[in-house]
């Protein structure tokens, strides 16, 4: 009874940690487009891989020193006041200063999710604690056409009225995020922090494993071709006209909670190098059928159809496989600065050059008819297959989970 009770409040937290984010943050890369220049809208959009960054600090505090729910907590109220602050600002300085805060507190709440759902929970059956993460994504799609309907608006997408929506489900979350399984500290409170500690540095001095050196660069790498769908794709969509663009985008998270539903098994049968290549190949035919559409405007290759389906093969094999591979290699008191210091390198460094990768790219072919998109597109795609093949060649882990 007690495992069944934690196991809901866990997909609870999940469902409300990312419809928190995916709300506002979808659809605000158009909403940027229409208030500022690309690369203003650029460095506002890099808060998030800045924000990454925080997650091993947060995951150290976590640790050592408080209950991860009760830090939780916390980071979602202030999420909720940092985004108010941002709507009412209409500087290019004072919008990104105050996304920034939001990202600092948000971010860190995604690696400290998997650490408490992982504390409760085994790691094989985190995909399916996840799943509800994902369903919380989906239903911010729901949302936004219900907004749609009921506030009789012509456009929800690309306005301001998403953010207030983050607002409100962030309180909603620090409210619930105070009922959830206790999660105390599992490291020595006495000791000190060190910056090893802080930049979770510690975590590959004791995990001397090349594989794991490996996995975290290609992640890194891989993570390049992923931002420009994840954080351009509502600026790609608004340039070829496609109708509501968060439901759109939030189509691919249906497919999603299948494959994460399927991760386990995937893993389990198959092994963790089957199904990270499966999440990669995944990305390859993303932007494959991207390229191939945009050249021959089939719009349903990228706007209706493969593109966005494969979302969830890429997303649930690859980087939630890759948070079940930490995990199985960690200690366990340091799952919290592992996952963490994923965090940092993959969705922190890795995001923050991929989105400036992506941003001066699509400023370089965008012109006021819009994008040269089959160009980008195309250099995903090769960029997608080079991985690829890096990763056969080189990461070479130990055999199936048992």
């Amino acid at each position: 009874m007690k495992k069944r009770k934690a196991f809901i409040q866990l997909s609870l937290m999940m469902f409300m940690q990312y419809f928190i984010f995916a709300v506002w943050w979808v659809p605000f890369a158009a909403y940027l487009g229409n208030t500022m220049t690309m690369i203003q809208a650029t460095l506002i959009l890099c808060s998030m891989a800045i924000g990454a960054m925080a997650s091993p600090f947060i995951g150290l505090i976590a640790d050592k020193r408080f209950a991860s729910q009760k830090v939780l907590a916390t980071l979602n109220l202030l999420t909720a006041i940092f985004l108010f602050i941002s709507i009412y600002q209409t500087s290019f300085a004072g919008k990104l200063i105050s996304i920034l805060l939001v990202m600092l507190c948000y971010m860190p709440t995604q690696s400290l999710t998997s650490s408490i759902a992982m504390t409760h929970a085994p790691a094989e059956l985190f995909p399916r604690v996840r799943l509800m993460g994902t369903i919380g994504w989906v239903a911010s799609g729901i949302f936004s056409l219900l907004a749609l309907r009921v506030l009789k608006m012509e456009s929800f997408d690309g306005t301001i009225y998403p953010l207030y929506c983050g607002v409100a489900a962030g309180l909603l979350a620090a409210l619930l995020n105070l009922f959830l399984p206790n999660t105390p500290p599992v490291g020595d409170r006495t000791e000190k922090i060190s910056i090893k500690d802080v930049l979770g540095l510690r975590t590959l001095s004791i995990l001397k494993n090349r594989n794991f050196n490996i996995f975290v660069l290609l992640s890194v790498l891989a993570i390049i071709p992923f931002t420009l769908y994840h954080l351009f794709g509502s600026l790609i969509f608004a340039d070829k006209d496609v109708k509501y663009i968060t439901l759109t985008m939030n189509s691919g998270q249906i497919a999603e909670i299948l494959f994460l539903f399927l991760t386990t098994g995937i893993l389990v049968k198959y092994g963790i190098k089957k199904a990270l290549l499966f999440g990669l190949a995944a990305m390859l035919i993303r932007y494959g059928a991207f390229w191939y559409g945009a050249v021959f405007e089939q719009q349903w290759l990228y706007g209706y159809g493969v593109g966005i389906i494969v979302h969830g093969l890429i997303f649930g094999l690859f980087f939630v496989g890759g948070q079940v591979y930490a995990d199985k290699i960690a200690p366990a008191s340091l799952r919290g600065q592992v996952q963490g210091f994923l965090f940092f390198i993959i969705w922190g460094v890795g995001y923050l050059v991929g989105t400036l990768f992506n941003g001066i790219l699509i400023d370089s072919f965008r012109s006021a008819e819009g994008c040269d998109w089959p160009v980008l597109f195309g250099v995903q795609t090769v960029f997608s297959l080079v991985i690829i093949v890096l990763f056969i060649l080189l990461f070479k882990p130990d055999q199936k989970p048992k």
